[in-house]
């Protein structure tokens, strides 16, 4: 019993029963007498803090796209023992309004070059495939990501066949199921393209398709809530950092930071909660170049290490939908053309979806998401009505605007953790195959965190060193 707590009773229990104005008559006095007996200052009434981030997470994970959902469901599904690691979400945007993860097409294909993007999505397929062995909730309903196993189709004209026969061999040598088709094959079964300017196509017969990036989203946000993921929404604004100095194998003299403590401005405020941690994720996306600045990456002189900076910034791609009465039936694929036009059927009513990266030339201002209406007239339309020449009769319905997580140095993701902060690791860069990877990134950065290597997926081609190098990964098929 704390000093006065025994006056207190004594005082509350001798308070009249009457009519409720006597009551609020009273209670200024009654505050004033508890206040004297009781420690501390000033009578206030609490505040209500339900929004705040706690104050210690062993693991802070700054973006809460499918990316970083997904570090979230690893590092708890592999954490031994069960509840032993407290994992923090941080995401600005509670609507993902601006989200990579909901704005894109929401395909997936194993039709790329590079062997570790193959094994990425390979995994990734299963893991969308087989969903609810992953994500099901008890006394939940089983969660329906809508998959569409259509396949993909990539075109390639005599120029670019030599490259994606090669392709189709490094992909068949990992295990993807994918086949070769000449213009007389593609025009059987495909009727309702024309094939002129194509020497040869590349067909995924399994396990590649699309489905819906926000039932995906909601699944994983569902299922790491249930596992024990803390959220919150704010935006990072600061890092907190110890550092020392260390020498390299090649005598450069750097600096070693380890991060302590996170900033979170709440959203709508002027506050902000310090988090003590860890261990840093930087999933956020297309601004992760942004956060990883705040920890000081690249902060230091011009081709140093310590000078490199985190090469990914935000890329403003446009995504048209269209009607087209006399458009290619139930049976189309992910179709790529070879001008680098894309389209997929959206839904059972002769709707599709498309669009075109545009030339660096071209590169749209990333300030704000306002489609431009000219550039599928201009870009995306032609190459593909004289491909499926059905849609030179299309109607644009809508269209929208979303971000890459563009990394302007070679195109591919950065996984893992950072050489000189040395307890921030990445889960970003991927610009635009992000999404279908996710599941396997997220397992990747887990066990890197939780066992100091990557396990089942040897990711070292995507580490951050390789900017400081100059060791850029070559892959072929960036759509």
């Amino acid at each position: 019993m704390f000093p006065g707590q025994e006056a207190v009773g004594t005082l509350l229990s001798s308070i009249p029963s009457g009519r409720e104005e006597d009551w609020n008559g009273k209670m200024s006095e009654i505050k004033k007498k508890i206040q004297s007996v009781l420690p501390g200052g000033a009578w206030t009434q609490l505040h209500d803090t339900s929004y705040l981030p706690p104050e210690h997470s062993d693991v802070v994970i700054v973006g809460g796209g499918v990316m970083g959902l997904s570090v979230a469901y690893w590092l708890k599904r592999l954490e031994r023992p069960r509840g032993a690691i407290r994992v923090l979400v941080v995401e600005r945007d509670h609507t993902y309004s601006q989200a990579s993860t909901v704005l894109s097409v929401g395909g997936i294909r194993q039709q790329f070059s590079v062997p570790e993007n193959i094994q990425l999505s390979l995994f990734s397929i299963d893991f969308l495939r087989n969903i609810n062995e992953y994500l099901a909730v008890v006394d939940d309903p089983p969660l329906d990501i809508q998959f569409n196993p259509s396949g993909y189709l990539l075109l390639a004209s005599e120029k670019g066949a030599a490259v994606l026969e090669s392709n189709v061999r490094v992909q068949r040598q990992e295990g993807a199921k994918v086949c070769l088709m000449s213009p007389e094959q593609l025009r059987n079964k495909f009727p309702w393209i024309n094939p002129e300017g194509v020497a040869l196509a590349s067909y995924g017969m399994e396990h590649e398709g699309w489905f819906d990036p926000w039932s995906l989203l909601q699944g994983l946000r569902r299922k790491v809530q249930s596992m024990g993921v803390l959220f919150c929404q704010g935006e990072v604004t600061r890092f907190v950092s110890s550092s020392n100095h260390a020498e390299t194998p090649s005598g450069e003299e750097v600096t070693l930071k380890r991060v302590h403590e996170v900033h979170v401005k709440i959203d709508h405020s002027l506050e902000y909660q310090p988090v003590e941690c860890a261990i840093v994720i930087n999933a956020a996306g297309a601004w992760s170049g942004q956060i990883a600045e705040l920890a000081g990456v690249g902060k230091g002189p011009p081709g140093t290490l310590q000078g490199t900076k985190l090469p990914v910034e935000p890329r403003k791609r446009y995504v048209y939908l269209w009607n087209c009465p006399q458009g290619p039936g139930l049976e189309t694929p992910f179709v790529i053309d070879a001008s680098g036009a894309y389209f997929r059927r959206e839904g059972l009513g002769n709707n599709y979806l498309g669009g075109c990266s545009p030339t660096e030339e071209e590169e749209p201002d990333p300030e704000n998401l306002e489609v431009d209406h000219e550039f599928f007239q201009d870009k995306v339309w032609p190459p593909l009505a004289q491909r499926v020449p059905a849609f030179e009769s299309l109607k644009v319905r809508s269209a929208w605007a979303g971000y890459y997580d563009y990394n302007t140095f070679d195109q591919n993701g950065v996984v893992g953790p950072h050489p000189l902060v040395v307890n921030m690791y990445f889960a970003t860069g991927f610009s635009g195959h992000g999404l279908q990877q996710a599941p396997a990134v997220g397992r990747a950065v887990a066990e890197m965190v939780l066992h100091g290597n990557f396990q089942t997926i040897n990711l070292s081609p995507f580490l951050f060193n390789r900017f400081h190098l100059g060791e850029k990964v070559h892959e072929h098929n960036i759509i």
